[in-house]
This record gives structure tokens, sequence and C-alpha cells, in this order.
């Protein structure tokens, strides 16, 4: 295979997919003979800044193989830690390069425009002789089990709350909502007020409320969620932000924590397995990720790893949102298995929803379709070359699969395939890691009732 002049080699492709070119393989064989030291920054909230000394060629032959390996770094250290501002020591022309993608109708327009809407900062790119030092801020977080708490669990088609005393759920209830197609976000704030009222009323007193839901939270505010996607941007800033705060206090003076639902999933994968070091991964509407570090802490970081590249493709499909290419989201959720039917032969109709074209191809792979199970074969090979890359980013020790997509036949035909790729393509990585689908245990722990664990009572 051959990216921007550097060529590598690949032992397993996905059979429905053969011009797949994993970012992991290309950046193996760029650093290979990159020997002109480059170190890039990215700042976030707080002053934490992560810091990757890393390595181009710095010759104008390897220019464009140059541009492109860091243009998929920044991306990825942006989407993985989140940020506002970007420093570039050691070459000039990256950094102008840089610069120009990230500036209003720059190529990266976009994840520029995002980041500064998230850390209220404007985006900045800027040239310096020396990097910021290294600074993160990991929060020891959840587990806590004393009390009566309330655990609620925002998702996209249904709502979960749990009453959990002294650790032991003596409550749960699940409602179904709408809250991706309502503009009125009175209607999102009732609803989770009505959720908290009803776990209150199953316990003697509230000392804690924790909250899972899907988006970006800072500071318990809500800065970036796909619930509020038809809430008008002034209702948003009015309303939306400060709304667990607000529902919160409908129910006492308690403390909250409001968290990512892919951390969440990570905290209730680590109580489940009682161990730490836990990278969850739920494919569903999109790739949701969360993580919890080896010393069972929540990192800050945003980890929305359906925006991170891992397909060197020029052809790779794009992402509509950000438009760019090659991005987790078309890989490991439903869209994956939507995107290899037709090279699997599989003809769906137009007028089906996602969520019902993913059903379609799941009860043809229960029937023991052959061409269903070369989709889930294919999605098992993206995510062995996926998982490499991955622990470069995090070195998890155990990545937990989630979602609808891992369900079933499909999901076990998957974590098998995925499982043998690695050993047979990075069979040193393979040693060191155990990716596993939720067992019992982690189904009792559950969504809500780890929520409920997030904030200490003091």
């Amino acid at each position: 295979m051959n990216c921007h002049g550097i060529e590598f080699t690949l032992k397993h492709a996905p059979a429905l997919d053969p011009g797949y070119m994993p970012l992991h393989k290309f950046n193996e064989a760029f650093l290979k003979d990159a020997k002109k030291p480059l170190g890039i920054a990215v700042e976030r909230a707080g002053g934490q800044t992560a810091v990757y000394e890393t390595f181009i060629h710095g010759t104008p032959d390897m220019a464009k193989a140059d541009e492109y390996y860091v243009d998929r770094l920044v991306k990825t250290v942006l989407w993985m830690k989140g940020g506002f501002k970007v420093y570039v020591r050691g070459d000039e022309e990256i950094y102008k390069t840089l610069k120009a993608a990230y500036a209003p109708g720059g190529s990266r327009a976009f994840d520029a425009d995002f980041m500064a809407g998230v850390y209220e900062r404007p985006f900045e790119v800027v040239l310096c002789e020396e990097l910021p030092e290294e600074k993160s801020s990991p929060e020891a977080i959840g587990r806590h089990l004393d009390g009566c708490r309330i655990g609620f669990d925002a998702g996209g088609s249904d709502r979960k709350v749990s009453a959990v005393i002294d650790g032991e759920s003596v409550f749960s209830e699940e409602v179904v909502w709408f809250p991706k197609t309502t503009e009125d976000p009175d209607y999102h704030f009732q609803g989770i007020v009505d959720a908290m009222k009803t776990a209150a009323a199953h316990m003697p007193r509230v000392d804690a409320i924790g909250v899972s839901s899907a988006g970006i939270y800072i500071n318990n505010r809500t800065m970036v969620a796909s619930l509020f996607l038809k809430v008008p941007k002034d209702l948003f800033d009015a309303k939306v932000k400060d709304i667990y705060l607000r529902a919160a206090k409908e129910i006492g003076d308690v403390p909250i924590v409001v968290c990512n639902d892919g951390d969440v999933s990570a905290l209730a994968g680590a109580m489940s397995l009682d161990d730490n070091n836990v990278l969850g991964i739920a494919m569903g509407t999109s790739e949701a990720v969360g993580y919890v570090d080896a010393n069972g802490n929540i990192t800050g970081w945003l980890n929305e790893l359906a925006f991170v590249p891992v397909d060197a493709n020029p052809g790779a499909m794009v992402d509509e949102w950000s438009g760019d290419i090659g991005c987790g989201v078309k890989y490991f959720s439903q869209d994956s298995v939507i995107k290899l039917a037709p090279a699997a032969g599989i003809e769906l109709d137009e007028k089906l929803s996602p969520a019902e074209k993913l059903k379609v191809v799941q009860k043809l792979m229960e029937d023991g379709d052959k061409r269903a199970a070369a989709i889930y074969e294919s999605i098992g090979v993206y995510l062995a070359h996926a998982l490499a890359f991955y622990y470069d980013m995090y070195e998890y020790k155990h990545v937990l699969l989630l979602g609808r997509v891992m369900s079933g036949k499909g999901g076990d035909l998957i974590l098998d395939t995925c499982k043998a790729v690695m050993a047979d393509e990075y069979p040193e990585i393979a040693k060191k890691i155990n990716p596993t689908l939720p067992d019992e245990k982690f189904r009792r722990v559950g969504q809500s009732a780890a929520a409920a664990s997030l904030p200490e009572i003091k």
C-alpha cells in the first residue's frame, strides 16, 4: 500500500473494503525514516496541556507526507483530549499549513469552530520555540456507594433512572422520550426532573445525584450534546448549559456530578471487572468512547473517537457532520454496517431509518446469512487495526465493547475476528489487552447505577 509516498504492507484487510488503509500502519511506516524533531502541544481547559514529541522527514520530496501525518496527528489529539490552542515547534512550514487548515474556510474549520464552542475560547495555532509543559488533572470519580443516591442516564431514545441505597439499586425505571427531535428545552428539563423525583420517592432522602449523558460536559455544564440537537442556540445558552444543575436544585441542595456517558460506561466496566485502565467503546448511532485510567480516574479528555481518523485511504467515506474522511464513526457504528451492506450484496430499503437498517442485517445474521457475516467480519478487521492505534493513545488494559452493533451473533463475530487479526498482525499488543463484551455483572451494575456512584458525599 502507498499513501503520500509512504509504503506499508497489510496482512489482514477487510474483505468488503479492500481499499482500507489503517492509519496506524501509515504512522508506523512514516516514522521509520522520519528524523527531523517536531513538537506539538494542545492546550485545553484550566491550562491542561497534551504534549507530543514526534518526527517528520523535513525534505521537499516528503512535504506532502509530512503535512498529512501532522494533520492527522493534531486532529487525533484534538478529538481525543480536546483543546483550543495548538502549539507548533520545529518547522515553520508545518505551522503555516496547520494555521491555514484551522482558519475560517480552511480544511479543519469545522474542528476549530467546534473546539472554540466547547471551551468558549477562540481557536489558535501558534509557532513557538519552547512547548508548554504537559499538564493534566485526572479526577478520582465514582465508586461511591454510601447513602441514598439518584443515578440518571440520559439516552437518545429512552431515559433511565435508579434509586440506590448503600450500593444496592432499590428502584429502576426506563421511560421512552424524544430529546433529539424536540426544540423546547423545557421538555428536556421536565423529563429530567420527573425522573429524579420518581427515584427520590423510593428513598427516605437524597444525598447525591449522578448523571450520565451523551455529550461534552465541563464543570457539570453542557457544552455540546446531541440530546439537545434541535434546541435553538439562544435557548441552549439560557436553559441547556446548566440544565442538570437546575434540575438537581428541584430535588434539594445536594452534590451533583455530570459525566459523559462513555466515561460512565467505562466506569461501570471498571466496577464490574474490579480493575482499572478500561477503554469503553459503544457502537450504536455513533462511536461513543470513555476511559478510566490506570488509577481509576476520569481524565477530563473528550474521548470523541468518532471524529478521530482511522483510515488513510483517500477514497474513504465522508462523515457528513465534520466533512472529513476516514473517521471512526463510519467504521464503529451502525453507519459501518449500512456502508458495507451493498458490498456484501445486501440491498437495504432507503425508506428505513439507520436503526431499522441495522435490524435487517442483524436478523439476517441471526438466520445464518453469510453476507451479513461478511459485514461483521470486516468490522472485526477494522476494529483490530483501530485497537492497535488506540493502544498507542491510551495504553489501556481492558476494552469493553458495547452498543447495538455489538449485540447478538454479529457482536460475537466482530470480537472473534478482532482477536484473531490482532494475534496475527499485532501480537505484542494482543498479549497486553483484553477485548471483552459486557457480562451479567456489568449489566447488574448498569449505567444509571454507576452514574449514582459519581458524586462524593462530604
